[in-house]
């Protein structure tokens, strides 16, 4: 699928095992594409295609209907190039079909949904245990069982690390593996997800914090004129999202009590002025409860709480014209935002992205967050 006269072109791999290139009567149907991305849970497709029955081979039913590759729990695969840069937008399996006939002619179509390999960790509920095995261990174990899906593990170490001793406690895993990972990653104020790419089949699972470190993207631009390539932009300032954690724990390696309390994020910081620290009389305290942890991992989940409060305090939503910005804004890394004021200028991560994309069009929704206001550098790049 050709989006002359842009120069971007959607290429479109599908299968019931090993994706090939859909055949062209399939990619002639294709009406458009959507496609999300997000920090926390899975990514998301979805593939609008227009279905008609107009000979005597179709007689019997719409003929897209009877074809293998669009089947549930077949395996999809969307690539974008710019510029003559292929990048995998989506590596995901069918989940949903519906088919909406209509009376006009060229009015039916076959809606195809589905969501990133991720929904096959999601789909036996297990009680496993995981003998002296810490988190890090545990996440590498479950995500090397889905290499048939191409998923290479990237986990990242916690700040505090406490392996279990068999004569001590066991780790128990009680729901699916994506559940469970997601559970573990909570518990340091870590995400988790599975990226695309960047060959087509291959995916990376991610484990670990927010990665707010890194080049920043080419640049969201705002209010310049000729050089802007965003539009309906808005920015929300929650001052109740931050909170900080405070309560006694009993230490179960020394059964002392030991109080527990948080006063600050020590995420990387994306703005001069965050509110934890500006509003910091206002800030909420939440109570920390937690048992069977020593000091140490009892100061680790109480920060990572904290932490955790603070990534969404200030949000900014807009649109993203692809074909002017002449990238794909990847979520879950870093972006400059220009034009909109020094409060609102400067670095932010890219929280969410959703691609939707249409013959001669293509257009990229965003969600950004930090922690406050102000820009931290004097100039933000193109």
């Amino acid at each position: 699928m050709s989006l002359i006269p842009t120069g971007v072109q959607l290429t479109v791999l599908i299968g019931p095992t090993v994706p090939v290139p859909a055949p062209p009567h399939v990619v002639q149907a294709l009406d458009e594409v959507e496609v999300r991305h997000a920090d926390q849970g899975r990514s998301g497709f979805q593939m609008r295609f227009r279905v008609g029955r107009s000979g005597p081979a179709d007689i019997f039913d719409y003929p897209l209907l009877s074809l293998p590759l669009l089947k549930p729990f077949a395996r999809v695969i969307l690539i974008v190039t710019f510029r003559a840069m292929p990048r995998v937008l989506v590596d995901g399996i069918i989940t949903n079909r519906q088919l909406s006939p209509s009376e006009q002619p060229g009015g039916s179509t076959l809606t195809i949904t589905g969501e990133d390999v991720s929904v096959a960790m999601d789909q036996e509920e297990k009680s496993v245990e995981h003998p002296a095995q810490d988190e890090t261990i545990i996440v590498t174990k479950i995500l090397a069982s889905y290499a048939q899906y191409g998923i290479i593990p990237d986990p990242r170490p916690p700040v505090v690390v406490d392996p279990p001793l068999p004569i001590e406690r066991t780790p128990v895993q009680q729901g699916t593996d994506l559940q469970y990972l997601q559970q573990l990653a909570e518990r340091h104020g870590y995400v988790f997800y599975v990226r695309p790419g960047p060959l087509p089949g291959m995916n990376s699972a991610y484990w670990g914090p927010p990665e707010r470190i890194g080049a920043p993207q080419r640049a969201i631009s705002v209010n310049l004129g000729p050089e802007s390539n965003a539009t309906g932009l808005q920015f929300q300032l929650d001052a109740l999202a931050p909170a900080f954690e405070s309560g006694p724990v009993q230490d179960r390696l020394t059964g002392q009590t030991v109080p527990v309390r948080t006063f600050a994020s020590t995420r990387p910081p994306l703005a001069a002025m965050p509110i934890w620290a500006t509003e910091m009389g206002n800030v909420r305290t939440r109570a920390f409860r937690a048992s069977g942890l020593n000091a140490v991992q009892a100061f680790g989940r109480a920060q990572s709480r904290t932490d955790a409060s603070t990534d969404r305090t200030l949000t900014a939503t807009g649109e993203l014209d692809a074909l002017r910005y002449q990238d794909l804004l990847q979520p879950r890394g870093i972006v400059g935002l220009r034009g909109a004021g020094f409060q609102h200028d400067g670095l932010w991560y890219v929280a969410s992205v959703t691609h939707r994309i249409r013959i001669g069009e293509y257009k990229q929704s965003f969600t950004l967050s930090r922690e406050g206001v102000g820009a931290l550098t004097p100039v933000v790049p193109a």
